[in-house]
C-alpha cells in the first residue's frame, strides 16, 4: 500500500523539556502509516531554519519518500506546547504554520505524476489544500482530517471528494457525534470517523455505526494520538479491506504514541529562551 500526504509540518515545542519534536497531522500520518508497514512519502514546505533541518533529518531517518519535497528560506512551522493542571498537554501558541502557510504550497504536473503513484492521499484542515480536493480525488482516493473544524458549510464543501472523513470529537456528546457523522456521510464522504478522546471513537460505513473503544494505557503525552489512529487505519484498512481489523489496528496505533513523547519521538534539544536572548 502506497500513501501519500500533503501539507502541514510543524515542530512541537515542548517548555518543560526544552525540545522539539516533529509534527504536524500530514507528516504525522506519513510516518505513522510508514511504521505501520506502508510505502509513504510525503509533500509539504520545510523551513531554512534548525527546524527544518531536523524534520528533513528525521523524515530521511524514517525511510519517507521526499523525493517532491520543498524547503524555503524562513522559519519552518512551530507550536509551543505545556503541561495543564491536569498535566495534559496544550498548544500554547504558534507561527501558524511558518513558511508553508505565507508561501502556499501550489501542486504541479510533476506533482500529479507522484501523486498517480499512490493507494491514497491525506491531507488535513491546518494543509490548506482544499482547493485542490478535486484533482487529488482524480489520481488516489483522498482522505481528509477536520480535527475539530465543524461548521457544517465546510464540511459541506470538502465531503464530496473525499473517501475517508476525520474528525476529532471530544468536546462533543455521543449525539452530536453521530450528528456530524450524519451529515458528512450526506454530504459525500464515503467513510466518516469521529475520535473521542478516552472514549470508543465512532465510524460509519454506509449508514452502519461501529464502535471502536481505546486501548487502556498509561498515557505519559496524548499529542498525535488522532494523527495515529488515522495512519493505523488506513494502512490496516487498505493492505486486508478488513474494517474491524483496521479499526483495532487504528486504536492499537493511538495507544501506542501515548506511551511517547511527541506524535513518534524523534525529540531534539532547542531552547526558545536561550533564541530571545
Amino acid at each position: 500500500m502506497k500513501l501519500l500526504a500533503i501539507g502541514d509540518n510543524v515542530v512541537d515545542y515542548y517548555e518543560d523539556q526544552d525540545m522539539f519534536y516533529p509534527g504536524g497531522n500530514a507528516l504525522n500520518v506519513a510516518v505513522l502509516s510508514k511504521r505501520a508497514g506502508a510505502e509513504a512519502s510525503y509533500i509539504g514546505i520545510v523551513g531554512g531554519d534548525e527546524a527544518g533541518d531536523h524534520v528533513l533529518k528525521v523524515l530521511k531517518q524514517e525511510g519517507i519518500d521526499i523525493s517532491r519535497i520543498r524547503r524555503a528560506y524562513g522559519q519552518n512551522g512551530m507550536a509551543v506546547v505545556k503541561l495543564n493542571e491536569q498535566g495534559e498537554r496544550v498548544f500554547v501558541r504558534s507561527n501558524k504554520g511558518g513558511i508553508q502557510s505565507e508561501l502556499g504550497l501550489i501542486l504541479t504536473e510533476e506533482d500529479a505524476d507522484f501523486i498517480a503513484c499512490h493507494d491514497i492521499v491525506h491531507t488535513s484542515v491546518y494543509s490548506r489544500m482544499e482547493h485542490a480536493l478535486i484533482e487529488l480525488g482524480k489520481h488516489a482516493a483522498v482522505s481528509f482530517d477536520f480535527s475539530t473544524n465543524y461548521e457544517r458549510e465546510y464540511v459541506k464543501r470538502v465531503c464530496p471528494y473525499l473517501t475517508y472523513a476525520f474528525f476529532s470529537g471530544s468536546g462533543l456528546t455521543k449525539e452530536e457525534c453521530l450528528q456530524l457523522i450524519g451529515d458528512a456521510s450526506r454530504f459525500g464522504a464515503e467513510m466518516v470517523c469521529v475520535t473521542r478522546g478516552e472514549e470508543s471513537a465512532l465510524f460509519c460505513r454506509e449508514g452502519s455505526i461501529i464502535e471502536q473503544p481505546v486501548f487502556p494505557v498509561r498515557a505519559i503525552d496524548t499529542l498525535g494520538a488522532g494523527d495515529s489512529f488515522i495512519a493505523g487505519f488506513l494502512t490496516a484498512y487498505m493492505k486486508e479491506r478488513d474494517l474491524k481489523k483496521a479499526l483495532m489496528s487504528a486504536a492499537e496505533t493511538a495507544a501506542d504514541t501515548c506511551l511517547i513523547y511527541g506524535a513518534f519521538g524523534c525529540g531534539h534539544p532547542f531552547s526558545l529562551k536561550d533564541r530571545a536572548n
